[in-house]
């Protein structure tokens, strides 16, 4: 059976708000002053997991806790664009290339409006691919409604590298 060309992977992450005050919020790189900070190792970037997370399994390479665990202390308030820069080298080792990611942000504050093309930039950057953003309210259901915390949802599309010659 001969491998497909291209390949698709989705990723999810949500996090709860932190009781820390001093905790900043952080989506797709963007720091948002006077947000409450999300709770997590790393900086906590629901956005920068959640397209980590479908670039890894559009590879088949896993998902952000094998290649990042909780437990590494030295991943401890770890820049999550950086470990979404390294899973993207990952998954190019594998011969895969990024060929656009699409993401859904679901919280009910901050406005994303206002940044979605900083938070475009930066992730496209991170990706070396396109990569979209959208916000959507939590419309007041469940925890998300109850501002416990943000979810983001990605698709990653993902295409064979060519084989380099020898």
């Amino acid at each position: 059976m001969t491998a497909p060309a291209i390949r698709v992977g989705q990723g999810l992450d949500l996090h709860p708000y932190s009781d820390d005050p001093e905790r900043p919020l952080v989506l797709g790189g963007v720091t948002f002053p006077g947000e409450r900070g999300l709770a997590g190792h790393s900086d906590a970037d629901v956005v920068a997991h959640a397209v980590t997370d479908a670039l890894l399994g559009a590879a088949g390479l896993g998902d952000i806790g094998q290649h990042f665990p909780d437990t590494d202390p030295a991943l401890a308030g770890a820049d999550s664009l950086d470990l979404l820069r390294r899973a993207v080298a990952d998954v190019r080792a594998a011969g895969w290339a990024p060929a656009n990611v699409d993401c859904t942000v679901v919280l009910d504050r901050p406005k994303l409006a206002p940044v979605r093309a900083e938070l475009e930039r930066n992730l496209s950057e991170a990706v070396g691919a396109p990569v979209t953003v959208k916000g959507k309210r939590s419309e007041g259901l469940g925890a998300l409604g109850r501002g416990e915390g943000a979810l983001c949802l990605a698709v990653a599309l993902v295409v064979a590298s060519p084989q380099e010659s020898s």
